[in-house]
């Protein structure tokens, strides 16, 4: 499932595609993907519309045609790419959005579990899915302090709550483990029992990967690829997932995977003891 790096890395090239296009027309071969609304008034609130921007909530996109506001969410392999009308339409395109100019936006999803709600621009946070999401990594109050304060209570085990997105949005599984093993700390740690000085090396690692992933255009360690239908090059960075039985890159130790939150988890005993 794409994470932060990858959907912010989709909304920059999509910032560079759409901006300014009008939606001539709207066509849903797939209904069940656009949450409480009809095609039919899915399709007439959109008709007509310029696309005036673009951003980002967590994991979700929010594509900004006043007085809508759409919120897609790829989950699985959701994949928007901008295209000439002439050119054929794939399987499992499910959603296309026409423009008067020739070239319409579509959005493809092999698995179907993404995503499309429809809401008033400036009401986003008050509607599901965003009303009950946490922090944003990147905001100002994304403090250390944030951090003790909000780890203080919490009995969860870290990579647990780290994965939790009414905690902190944006956050996935390929992150969480490249954050943790460069912090030194063990997945399965008690939130409340991390030093000040780990929960410091927390914050900054979260940063620190976080804007590195984005800068490399995101992690494609399966199908993801951004709204040039490019792929991502933060997988040739990644220091521990999908290493398992690979030497640590610090010690030497073989890295291990185990089961945490029900998610397969990459560490290395020795470093993050």
């Amino acid at each position: 499932m794409p994470e932060l790096p990858e959907v912010e890395t989709v909304k920059r090239t999509l910032e560079s595609l759409i901006i300014g296009k009008q939606i001539e027309n709207v066509t849903v071969s797939l209904p069940r993907i656009i949450r409480k609304l009809a095609v039919d008034e899915f399709r007439r609130r959109l008709v007509g519309r310029e696309i005036e921007r673009i951003d980002r909530r967590g994991k979700f996109l929010k594509i900004v045609c006043n007085p809508w506001t759409l919120i897609s969410h790829l989950r699985m392999e959701g994949k928007y790419r901008l295209v000439n009308k002439e050119e054929p339409i794939e399987k499992h395109t499910h959603v296309i959005f026409h423009f008067t100019d020739n070239t319409e936006l579509r959005y493809k999803d092999v698995r179907q579990f993404g995503t499309m709600d429809l809401v008033p621009t400036g009401e986003e946070e008050k509607h599901p899915p965003l009303v009950t999401l946490g922090i944003e990594p990147f905001a100002k109050n994304f403090t250390s302090e944030w951090l003790k304060q909000n780890l203080r209570q919490r009995k969860a085990k870290l990579k647990s709550l780290l994965l939790n997105q009414t905690f902190i949005v944006g956050l996935g599984n390929i992150y969480v483990d490249e954050v943790l093993f460069q912090a030194k700390i063990h997945p399965e740690r008690v939130a409340s029992t991390l030093t000040e000085e780990e929960i410091d090396r927390l914050h900054f690692y979260i940063r620190k990967v976080l804007t590195e992933a984005i800068e490399a255009g995101g992690t494609s360690v399966r199908t993801y690829r951004n709204g040039k239908g490019e792929m991502g090059y933060f997988q040739v960075k990644l220091q521990v997932y999908g290493r398992k039985n690979q030497p640590c890159y610090r010690c030497g130790r073989l890295i291990e995977r185990i089961v945490v939150a029900g998610r397969g988890t990459h560490l290395c005993t020795n470093c993050q003891q």
